[in-house]
């Protein structure tokens, strides 16, 4: 993509997520996702009903009457959005693919984090990592990571949602908020690593698809192409057979989905390309808070 037109790109998702990140999510953002325990503020009087492990005994001394350590929540986070660039993520038949719609929803909680002090990274994958973006701050670091999710060109064109997780498990250290977002079309069985991820970090999962992957037209013959194998053949779209063959696909791709999600503990919401992922994020958020 030429330089011109990857900064008017950019500047328009910028324009559009942070604006919603400002008057939309800033409050439930900073409510649904807690930062990493308490840190000491400032101390006060005893109160009847204060719990007397918080006195503080040499505050207490030195005045002859209890007084007691305040707390309050660090909410400063590390936020990791783990980010699926395998071929099947280029389809899309209304409003846009799945790949814009992950680099909206992306670009919408990389603002919600700096606008909330975080830190935030990215993690790149198909059936590898294919770049590894360290959390910074600052808005400079976001528009790097939009540019990215424009424009990087992965290597492969596979899907393994488990490399990625085990990358996220041993590369950072200290506990973090980390965003799958993905298609999950993936016949890889990924339960261990997402299990073991999310008891390190808190892990939440994105699923954004298309409604034809559940319902395909009946348009008759069509030449179709497996985005991630690259192979083609004719499918008869009209063919009850093929109609019925591919409602059972996605209904068993989206058992195994949600069976995956419910052993391993991973708060999700999914997301067609033709909805509004506004409502969607907004939802995920109230479940949390």
């Amino acid at each position: 993509m030429e330089t011109t037109e990857l900064i008017k790109k950019v500047r328009k998702i910028e324009i559009k997520t942070r604006g919603l990140s400002h008057n939309i999510f800033a409050g439930q953002y900073h409510s649904a996702f807690k930062g990493r325990g308490m840190s000491f503020s400032e101390v006060r009087e005893y109160q009847y009903g204060d719990d007397v492990r918080d006195i503080d005994w040499n505050v207490t001394a030195r005045f002859n009457k209890p007084f007691v350590k305040v707390f309050e929540e660090e909410r400063e986070l590390t936020v990791m959005l783990i980010v699926d660039l395998s071929d099947s993520l280029d389809f899309g038949t209304v409003k846009q693919t799945k790949r814009d719609m992950v680099t909206e929803i992306a670009a919408t909680i990389a603002f919600a984090a700096i606008q909330n002090n975080d830190k935030i990274g990215v993690i790149f994958f198909t059936d590898k990592v294919e770049k590894f973006i360290p959390p910074q701050k600052g808005r400079k670091h976001i528009l790097y990571i939009i540019r990215e999710l424009i424009n990087f060109e992965p290597s492969s064109k596979k899907t393994d949602i488990r490399v990625p997780l085990e990358f996220l498990t041993n590369a950072i250290k200290k506990r973090c908020t980390a965003f799958l977002l993905s298609d999950f079309v993936d016949e890889n069985d990924y339960r261990n690593a997402m299990t073991i991820a999310n008891r390190k970090h808190d892990l939440v999962a994105i699923q954004v698809y298309d409604r034809r992957l559940a319902e395909l037209p009946k348009i008759g013959l069509v030449k179709m192409r497996d985005a991630e194998s690259g192979s083609e053949m004719y499918v008869d779209t009209s063919s009850p057979k093929v109609q019925n063959a591919q409602r059972e696909w996605w209904r068993n791709q989206c058992d195994k989905l949600d069976s995956t999600l419910k052993k391993s503990r991973v708060d999700s919401v999914s997301v067609r390309t033709d909805q509004d992922y506004v409502k969607a994020l907004l939802n995920l958020f109230a479940q949390r808070s």
